[in-house]
């Protein structure tokens, strides 16, 4: 059996969209996941970005492509009534139900259908109340312990190469986005290409700009 570390944060519906196709994406094949709430904010922190809800054009084009995206595979979303919002209620839930920081795709289900279906307030003090109570084994969901997992979750991603979410590692490679899951079956299926020079030495080639120097115009 392959074993797979899913990287999520529910504040994110391509990762909502990857969790949902992800048995449908990998159907027939034999491997374990293993679900590790990050906190996406810090990880675009860490690596000099802009979330995609930062940049005015961008939010408003993730907004229709997942809308879309729903569309096209069958999985059902509806924005929430306010996004981008503060996720670490739902993760500090998660993690709650844990000791390891893996959470099961139950519980993973449960939190993010809660947010990416029925177009409410996320972060409803009464909604979160009604989510807590619904989820297994629940210990105090903002207390020490599912406060430093978060962190630890986060800092192993970081060093791992995670720079956005759903991120995906199998077999010392990093697998990003909803249209990875079809990279990540070819993984899983020992595709020969991976044998090939290509994935290696993709990025072996000299950078011509300068970090943080603006792109000229002409």
């Amino acid at each position: 059996m392959k074993h797979i570390t899913f990287h999520l944060d529910f504040i994110s519906p391509y990762a909502y969209l990857a969790f949902e196709h992800l048995p449908e994406a990998l159907q027939g094949l034999s491997y374990s996941v293993r679900y590790q709430p990050v906190l996406l904010g810090a990880i675009v922190q860490h690596h000099g970005q802009l979330a995609p809800a930062q940049i005015p054009a961008k939010r408003a084009w993730t907004y229709r492509h997942v809308l879309w995206l729903g569309h096209a595979h069958g999985i059902p979303i509806d924005l929430p009534a306010s996004h981008p919002y503060d996720p670490l209620p739902h993760l500090r839930l998660a993690l709650a139900t844990t000791h390891d920081g893996a959470i099961n795709r139950h519980v993973a289900e449960l939190i993010f259908r809660d947010v990416w279906r029925g177009g409410a307030e996320a972060t409803d003090a009464a909604r979160l109340a009604a989510l807590s109570a619904r989820l297994p084994q629940v210990r105090d969901g903002h207390g020490d312990a599912a406060r430093a997992q978060l962190r630890a979750n986060t800092e192993q991603a970081i060093a791992a190469g995670v720079f956005g979410v759903p991120a995906f590692e199998f077999d010392g490679r990093l697998f990003w986005g909803f249209d990875g899951l079809a990279m990540l079956r070819a993984a899983l299926e020992n595709d020969a290409w991976f044998d090939g020079p290509q994935w290696d030495e993709a990025d072996r080639r000299p950078s011509l700009l300068r970090s943080n120097r603006p792109i000229p115009a002409s």
